[in-house]
């Protein structure tokens, strides 16, 4: 299978060619998630010259593999879940401890929230076109829990944007967005890491110094 992006970076520019009808659009904020997805984002604002933010949802992982996200929940407590994964795997949200796992993870939420941004306050959505950048989409889960909350904040319109995602998951999503944005649906996916020759871990200071 061929690479198609070399870093973050580069998908973020291949993602912003797509999205050039946003370019200097008065009304639309970036929205990176992260970490791997502010990377991407930043690449799109500067591109787009678009104002940049972050939204912090937190995975909800299976009993038994904690990277396998059946649900995300959002920095201000709304969960969303995989109802597929869910049922595929006879999960209720009673199998997961879910108020303590909610409180955890709206925890951690908060205070990556608190880190990345140092003081500045979150950009308002409310009435704006918000465009919502990962690296990638397997689940969709932190996607779609992303979503909800641009929603909760009365955003105008949403655009999932992202370099790689399975086909199955984007007909997921697609109900709950106005527009999706993607450089590769492969009919074969084996992971998000094998569409980019460099997929390190982004690290806090990087997105920090992204941010700032």
């Amino acid at each position: 299978m061929a690479i198609t992006f070399v870093d973050r970076q580069d998908a973020g520019k291949q993602l912003a060619d797509k999205l050039a009808a946003y370019r200097n659009h008065h009304n639309a904020i970036v929205i990176g998630l992260p970490r791997g997805g502010v990377i991407p984002a930043a690449e799109i604002a500067k591109e787009l010259k678009l104002p940049l933010d972050i939204v912090v949802p937190r995975k909800i992982g299976a009993p038994f593999n904690s990277e396998l996200a059946v649900g995300a929940v959002t920095q201000d407590g709304q969960v969303v879940w995989n109802e597929k994964l869910m049922k595929s795997f006879h999960l209720s949200p009673d199998d997961l401890d879910l108020k303590e796992t909610i409180k955890k993870e709206r925890a951690e939420s908060n205070r990556r929230l608190s880190l990345y941004r140092r003081g500045r306050p979150p950009l308002v959505l409310k009435d704006k076109t918000v465009i919502i950048v990962d690296d990638g989409i397997a689940t969709g889960a932190t996607m779609r829990a992303a979503i909800a909350y641009a929603k909760q904040q009365g955003a105008a319109k949403i655009i999932a944007a992202t370099p790689v995602a399975t086909v199955d998951t984007l007909e997921l999503i697609a109900p709950e967005v106005d527009e999706i944005v993607s450089v590769k649906l492969p009919k074969t996916f084996l992971g998000i890491s094998a569409f980019y020759d460099i997929f390190g871990q982004t690290s806090d200071d990087e997105v920090i110094e992204v941010l700032a």
